[in-house]
């Protein structure tokens, strides 16, 4: 072979060779890069917010939009924060589990909760208080002490988990616990003598007290927690997300777009609430 050939088949191995080694780079770079949606979108992006039904703070509307008093605050703030918001309405252990694993990328929900300790970021902001009570009928002792549920029968409803406590009401062998489909269900079921007290959040009972019979129907503040924005640890932008939400609710506030947040100074429990829950 001459020079000029052997020049010309070197030439061939070289382009051959650079080829090769860019199409493995980018097979390596496909194999490295997730499948899954562990990523938090870029600014401008689209966010995947959670909500439960959770009236009159979150629920789903007759033709699929998400409302309620967090979900308008959370539309504004994400807009404010230079993301698009997508609501995903989901069961809260969905919530959790979704939390847990980057498909979704932050909920309006309760800070503090056990099940999502180590998986989330909650917000400084925490616009909102939300009460839990135990409701009960006139003429009945009212709950006073974590400990007068003993011996009793206590109405909850199905699918909230109330950050955890459920689990202890569940496991307790000196209370019963029976389950409602929804706020009214157990309101009624309540009149019926199916139960000594309801379980349930002060709000949502408020907005469905509007029957004649419900003014028998009585109120024990059991413990108030504040709302915030819980944002997955599953996405490495966790913070940075955290931070973009924190000053775009500020802003709104200075703006006088939401209202100034409360001071919430020390929660309430009411004694002898379990330790674990508080």
């Amino acid at each position: 072979m001459n020079s000029r050939a052997k020049l010309s088949s070197g030439f061939r191995e070289v382009r051959f060779t650079a080829r090769l080694c860019a199409w493995l780079t980018i097979a390596l770079m496909a194999i490295a890069t997730p499948l899954s949606r562990a990523e938090a979108p870029e600014y401008g992006g689209v966010l995947r917010i959670a909500y439960n039904e959770f009236p009159p703070f979150a629920h789903h509307t007759e033709s699929g939009e998400a409302s309620g008093l967090i979900i308008d605050m959370t539309r504004k703030v994400v807009e404010e924060a230079g993301y698009k918001p997508e609501f995903l309405f989901l069961p809260i252990s969905r919530i959790y589990l979704y939390l847990k694993n980057g498909t979704v990328d932050a909920w309006p929900g309760l800070t503090d909760i056990p099940q999502l300790e180590g998986e989330v970021l909650e917000s400084w902001a925490q616009p909102m208080t939300v009460q839990l009570s135990a409701w009960y009928l006139d003429g009945k002792a009212p709950l006073n002490h974590f400990d007068d549920l003993k011996g009793k029968t206590v109405i909850v409803i199905g699918g909230y988990t109330y950050a955890g406590l459920i689990q202890w009401l569940q496991e307790s062998d000196e209370i019963l616990v029976t389950e409602a489909p929804n706020h009214r269900a157990a309101i009624d079921m309540l009149k019926r003598h199916r139960g000594d007290y309801v379980l349930d959040y002060h709000a949502p009972v408020q907005e469905i007290l509007t029957q004649r019979s419900d003014n028998v129907v009585r109120e024990s503040e059991v413990r108030s927690r504040t709302a915030a924005w819980l944002f997955s640890l599953a996405n490495p932008r966790a913070a940075i997300l955290r931070e973009a939400f924190d000053d775009a609710y500020l802003r709104l506030v200075r703006r006088g777009e939401l209202p100034v947040m409360p001071p919430h100074g020390q929660s309430y429990v009411i004694p002898g609430f379990p330790d674990a829950y508080r």
